[in-house]
């Protein structure tokens, strides 16, 4: 495998790289086609592990030289021990889960560090067309229409930072990203994802 440029990543998997620090052990939940997995083995040199219930994704993963598991994110790190991990993953994948308080719970056990990835549904584009079009919003980090739609939770910045004072989670870092940079002002307003870093207080 040959290392890949920093200009070839997208600009999320390229943060979250800069977040994890080198040799360390990752567990990439919801990894997909191991993309951000391969990134990190080959250029932060991590002990790197995935978990994903696509079967072609695996595949694909397997492809790359990836050691993924086949599991479902919410019952799928209850076999690991405590503190197993520098590292849990959740990028692009926490809408998604059924029960996400008790996964990131169950990430913040097994994982010193969790860094956790989502796009953020009180972004400005969403919110024009909710309030002038009167219909579930498509932007560009939520393409989906209502029926086809993967999402089981909507969530922004601020539920996410106002969830963490309530389950008193440390938040150590966070970074707003627009289609194509780092964004430092009214990230509920104008960050189309937000990436966290978390831990446990």
């Amino acid at each position: 495998m040959v290392s890949r440029l920093r200009e070839e990543l997208r600009l999320d998997h390229a943060i979250i790289g800069d977040m994890v620090r080198s040799g360390a052990k990752v567990l990439d939940v919801g990894c997909g086609n191991g993309d951000l997995l391969e990134y990190l083995v080959l250029n932060k040199e991590i002990i790197g592990s995935g978990v994903e219930i696509s079967e072609e994704a695996i595949y694909s993963c397997v492809e790359k030289g990836l050691s993924v598991s086949h599991g479902d994110i919410d019952s799928g790190l209850k076999e690991y021990p405590n503190e197993l991990f520098d590292y849990v993953i959740f990028n692009q994948t926490m809408q998604q889960v059924h029960k996400p308080r008790e996964a990131i719970n169950e990430a913040l056990r097994i994982g010193k560090r969790v860094i956790i990835g989502f796009p953020n549904f009180c972004h400005i584009k969403a919110r024009l067309q909710i309030f002038f079009a009167g219909h579930v919003p498509i932007t560009a980090s939520l393409p989906y229409s209502w029926f086809n739609t993967p999402n089981s939770h909507f969530l922004s910045v601020k539920d996410f930072r106002q969830f963490c004072l309530k389950e008193r989670i440390e938040i150590e870092k966070q970074v707003f990203l627009s289609r194509k940079r780092v964004i430092n002002f009214w990230a509920n307003i104008f960050a189309l994802n937000a990436i966290f870093q978390i831990s446990k207080k």
